[in-house]
């Protein structure tokens, strides 16, 4: 079963780029995206064979998730049931037959660091989120999650020491979630691989491969002996961020 999670960066411009071939190209059984950056009726989008699920930012032209699914769901969940935190779009969870699908678009901690404090009460509750769906099933957690865990995750670890994505505040609340059963598939199945999945549009960051990997498939624990693959798209364009994919034997 393939798996495909994009940070789009505004769906409706990605359209005009090669979204739709990508996606035909891919033939996912369940493409996530995070960052469409649309509200309901701007854009007519669907696929044959495909259900779609969204959940819209308030604010509009902000933040947003998607995902299309061959399979339908026993059930949809958007967001976590915080009210504090439910008004961004951010999360959607298809709960299907043997695991729960969740998708996420973590919140960046911007400049100055002015949103981190929020972004750790986000992360708490997240993994609280987390933790308990995966004691009735397992859980596949796919997004951008806005953070460089470890020094080999992004080109210039010291100079962005503390930078949003990359503080030591940001990279513990992984290492909890990480030490709470869940697994960074490609981190397991790659673990010198410095990949990336996010640059930056300025100084021809990606011309120069001068990224970050903040685009990430979690697994719960007891998923591992399934894992097939986990891969990073570099090389498709339309966004600042690529596509990552992975496949489980489900």
């Amino acid at each position: 079963m393939k798996f495909i999670s994009w940070n789009v960066n505004g769906l409706r411009a990605v359209v005009g780029k090669g979204f739709v071939e990508s996606f035909e190209t891919f033939g996912a059984d369940f493409f996530c995206l995070q960052e469409t950056k649309m509200q309901a009726g701007q854009l007519d989008i669907s696929f044959p064979g495909y259900e779609s699920y969204w959940n819209y930012a308030e604010k509009k032209g902000y933040s947003g998730t998607a995902i299309f699914t061959k399979y339908k769901p026993l059930s949809v969940t958007y967001g976590m049931n915080i009210d504090e935190h439910d008004h961004e779009g951010r999360i959607i969870t298809l709960e299907m037959e043997q695991f729960f699908l969740v998708t996420v678009y973590t919140p960046n901690s911007q400049d100055g660091l002015r949103r981190l404090d929020y972004r750790m009460q986000w992360e708490s509750d997240f993994l609280a989120y987390l933790t308990s769906l995966d004691c009735r099933k397992p859980v596949i957690v796919c997004g951008d999650m806005n953070v460089a865990h470890e020094e080999i995750d992004l080109k210039n670890p010291q100079n962005n020491r503390r930078n949003a994505g990359f503080t030591d505040e940001e990279r513990q609340k992984m290492t909890t979630l990480l030490a709470s059963g869940f697994v960074d598939t490609f981190r397991t199945l790659h673990p010198e691989e410095q990949k990336y999945s996010w640059w930056s549009y300025r100084f021809k960051a990606r011309e120069k491969n001068v990224g970050w990997r903040i685009d990430y498939f979690l697994i719960s624990e007891r998923l591992v002996p399934q894992l097939v693959e986990a891969t990073i798209h570099a090389e498709i364009m339309g966004s600042d961020h690529c596509p990552v994919e992975l496949v489980l034997n489900i």
